[in-house]
C-alpha cells in the first residue's frame, strides 16, 4: 500500500512518521511518498493534507497544477484526513474567526464550513482530552486551530470539544482542528488504512 502527504509546506515529517507506526501496528506493508506532483498523486492509496497554512497551501498546490488533481483523488473515495489548515482545505466554505473574511475554498470536496483561528493565535495553543467516536480518548494538541461546522447531514461528527466541532467525517474524508501527528497516538492515521481495507 502507498500512502502520501502533501509535501508543499507544514507537518510533514511527522505525519510520515506516523503512517509508518500506524501500518506497522496493522501489519501493513507501506511504500511512503512525499506528494508534490501529479504522477505522485496518482500512486498513492491514502492521503495527508498536513497543516500549516492554508494560503500558501492553496498558492502552492496552485502553482504547480496540483488543485483538480487532489480534488480528483478525493472524489474517486482515496481515504483522506486532513488537519488544521489541511481541514481547511478541504472545506466548501472557510471563513476567519477574528476578521470574518471569508476565503475562497481550496479543495471544497467536504461539506463543511472551516472557521479559522477559532481557538486565537499561536499563543493561545493548548492541548485537551478528546472523546473520538470510534476511537474513544484522544489527546488533541491544537495550535491556532479551527473549528469544523457541518453544513449536511452526512458529515458525521467525530469530536467535540466545548460544544464545537474539532474532528468530522464525510465517506473517505476526515477532518481535525489539531495535530493528531504531533502525539504517539496513531489511531487516526489507522483509520485512513482501514477504510482502504473496506
Amino acid at each position: 500500500m502507498r500512502a502520501g502527504v502533501l509535501a508543499l509546506q507544514g507537518g510533514v515529517v511527522e505525519h510520515l512518521h506516523m503512517l509508518k507506526k500506524a501500518a506497522e501496528k496493522l501489519s501493513i506493508n507501506v511504500e511512503l511518498i512525499e506528494v508534490r506532483s501529479k504522477s505522485d498523486l496518482e500512486q498513492v492509496d491514502v492521503l495527508v493534507i498536513p497543516g500549516g497554512e492554508s494560503t500558501a497551501i492553496y498558492r502552492l498546490s496552485k502553482r504547480l497544477g496540483l488543485i483538480e488533481p487532489l480534488k480528483e483523488k478525493i472524489l474517486e473515495g482515496t481515504p483522506t484526513l486532513g488537519t488544521c489548515a489541511g481541514a481547511a482545505a478541504l472545506a466548501k466554505q472557510v471563513v476567519d474567526a477574528q476578521s470574518h473574511k471569508e476565503y475562497e475554498p481550496i479543495l471544497g470536496v467536504m461539506d463543511v464550513k472551516v472557521i479559522r483561528n477559532y481557538f486565537g493565535r499561536q499563543r493561545e495553543s493548548f492541548e485537551a482530552d478528546l472523546n473520538i467516536n470510534g476511537i474513544g480518548q484522544f489527546r488533541g494538541i491544537f495550535i491556532r486551530a479551527p473549528v469544523i461546522e457541518p453544513l449536511s447531514s452526512s458529515v458525521e461528527v467525530l469530536a467535540k470539544f466545548k460544544d464545537v466541532t474539532v474532528a468530522a467525517r464525510q465517506g473517505n474524508v476526515i477532518a481535525t482542528s489539531f495535530h493528531p501527528e504531533l502525539t504517539s497516538d496513531t489511531r487516526i492515521h489507522q483509520m485512513l488504512f482501514e477504510m482502504v481495507k473496506k
